[in-house]
């Protein structure tokens, strides 16, 4: 069974399939399509109209190509500060890389930050998924941009729009434990979900159709692709076997982690997997965990945050099979006619894990999947710092608040790279690892990076060290209000307020100028999300460790009531004593008592 697709014989064996089970496939052709599922339906595998309109003089991409463009890793945004009435508005492009596991060699970091300075804004900013996106490019550049990261060795394909994101990883280059498993698999994640058809246009429309740039997967991943091509896994489209032309009814994201090391926000992917290995680092198997997502609406309590409920484990050799298997179920199931509720969290909310998983083993995956293996507590890493890479080699992390570079610190770590081709690698709380460092490198580097005011990189504020945010206000077109501008000023303002009370514990912030969740609010034990100018719904009760949602306790709260409104739940934490968190105190105290704190401040 397939989603969306034009073959008839697929339709045929869907509707068969379909009609012996309680809940159908989500097949619609033709006029039963909505607009935008038949807008890629027409697209001759994400081609057009976008191909067309690059070839214009205007400014800008119409709406139907503007959603094309996201699968090619690009937004189209206009900054609103400059918006003028009856003046045509700024129009300018942002463009993601696909950076699996955050890693992005020198000579890619090279021509990233050429690019942004020639024909960006000339700043770089990590996302939250570790990948850089850079702002500011103009239409008429877009190509030259793509091409150069293309020729480069770099990608943006499938960086956003209905299909796999960038796959999550640890970024620490460690060569121990499960550290190079965990990120090979990301790789082959990756490569496993990568369209097909659609790289195909993307070269055309980007490098003139040159097949030396296409990605090149391992023998093991090409075995797997090849296995596309049968049983449910097919999307009845030879040239699109896993996608089909509809490709997913929405985004798809992935993350692998290693047992005990949560730093990439396992429980909010569509997959997460933690990877176990031998005493060799030999992949055994992966925890599976499907069904996390962090969008959802204002005012739409249909649309909500939800974590990822386990799955099971599977051995090492049926992973990739498995992976692409839950992406075809969501292809086929998930909510092709409403877009707030096309995301695989929903359909495993309304149908159950039962449900899902014997729908998986009936018709996608024929392995076995077992119970989960037992993992550590998970932490909240991020390599800050010095730390020992391999034998002859280190890495340094260090902190960026709300991922942007910019000006000295940009410019400076471009000389580091290109003088000493250090790796970099993103990581998913927005900051940045120089890796690959040798030994006798290291006192230089030091030295250089002192010289850019990083005396300490393993020891930035308490607040700043895991608070981020999103870009928001001025570029992007979903914001209500500001994040990533005005979060130093919050956290400076937090942190006065808790030495001010002598509270000596942190807590995690994290901020979004709209409830779409981009910086995963939903998790923070302090979460900020826009509702309104400068007015924010207040979240409480994640953990440090990522590991429970929050809950909504204020709605539109005016950002400069924020200390007062905080102030007689801090206390209550901090005459609580003990080694509480912050999150941890806001649940055991109840919903009722924490309103009651907060309304007194009111």
């Amino acid at each position: 069974m397939t989603a969306g697709v034009d073959d008839s014989q697929r339709q045929e064996q869907g509707s068969a399939l379909a009609s012996s089970r309680s809940f159908s496939p989500c097949i619609a052709t033709g006029a039963e399509r909505s607009k935008f599922e038949q807008l890629k339906a027409d697209s001759d595998y994400l081609r057009d109209p976008l191909a067309e309109e690059l070839q214009n003089d205007l400014p800008n991409f119409s709406d139907g190509a503007v959603q094309l463009l996201k699968f090619h890793g690009s937004y189209q945004q206009d900054n609103r500060e400059n918006r003028q009435k009856g003046q045509e508005r700024d129009w300018q492009m942002m463009l993601r890389l696909r950076s699996p596991g955050g890693r992005i060699p020198a000579s890619l970091f090279v021509a990233m930050d050429d690019l942004s300075n020639r024909l960006g804004n000339g700043t770089l900013r990590v996302t939250t998924r570790q990948a850089f996106q850079m702002h500011g490019i103009r239409k008429h550049n877009l190509r030259e941009v793509i091409g150069t990261i293309v020729r480069g060795m770099g990608s943006t394909l499938a960086a956003c729009g209905d299909i796999n994101r960038n796959v999550m990883a640890p970024a620490a280059p460690f060569e121990k434990g499960a550290y190079p498993a965990a990120r090979q698999l990301a790789n082959d994640i990756a490569d496993t979900l990568s369209p097909t058809a659609a790289e195909g246009a993307y070269l055309d429309l980007w490098v003139d159709g040159e097949l030396s740039y296409r990605i090149k997967p391992s023998r093991s991943v090409k075995q797997v692709r090849e296995r596309q091509q049968q049983g449910g896994v097919f999307s009845g489209d030879a040239q699109e076997p896993l996608y089909g032309t509809t490709y997913l009814p929405r985004k798809f994201k992935c993350a692998v982690t290693v047992p005990g090391d949560n730093s990439v926000d396992l429980l909010t992917q569509d997959i997460g997997l933690v990877a176990f290995a031998d005493a060799n680092g030999e992949l055994r198997g992966c925890n599976v965990y499907v069904g996390g997502g962090m969008g959802r609406t204002h005012n739409k309590e249909e649309t909500f945050a939800r974590t990822a409920d386990a799955l099971g484990y599977v051995d090492a050799e049926h992973v990739l099979d498995l992976v692409q298997a839950i992406l075809a179920l969501q292809r086929d199931y998930g909510d092709r006619n409403n877009r707030r509720h096309s995301r695989m969290k929903y359909l495993i909310h309304d149908q159950g894990i039962a449900w899902f998983k014997q729908e998986l083993k009936a018709n996608y995956f024929a392995h076995p999947i077992k119970g989960l293996r037992l993992e550590p507590k998970a932490k909240l890493e991020d390599y800050l710092g010095w730390h020992r890479q391999s034998a002859g080699k280190w890495f340094v992390g260090l902190p960026l608040l709300c991922g942007r570079l910019a000006g000295e610190l940009k410019s400076g770590l471009r000389e580091l790279v290109d003088t000493y081709q250090l790796e970099i690698r993103l990581t998913p709380n927005q900051d940045l690892l120089l890796c690959n460092i040798g030994t006798a490198q290291r006192a230089s580097v030091r030295a250089a990076l002192e010289a850019l005011g990083i005396f300490t990189p393993e020891a930035p504020s308490l607040l700043a060290r895991h608070a981020i945010a999103c870009p928001a206000l001025p570029l992007c077109g979903l914001a209500v209000t500001e994040a990533e501008r005005i979060l130093p000023e919050v956290l400076d303002r937090l942190d006065a307020q808790l030495r001010r009370l002598e509270i000596e514990k942190s807590l995690l912030v994290r901020m979004t100028g709209c409830p779409n969740g981009c910086a995963r609010p939903y998790m923070a034990e302090l979460g900020l999300v826009g509702d309104g100018v400068n007015q924010y719904q207040l979240w409480l009760g994640g953990t440090p460790n990522l590991t429970r949602l929050a809950e909504p306790y204020v709605e539109r709260l005016p950002l400069e009531r924020l200390e007062a409104t905080l102030e007689p739940l801090l206390l209550g934490w901090k005459a609580a004593g003990g080694r509480r968190s912050f999150g941890d105190y806001v649940v055991k105290l109840g919903r009722e008592q924490v309103q009651q704190l907060l309304a007194s401040a009111a």
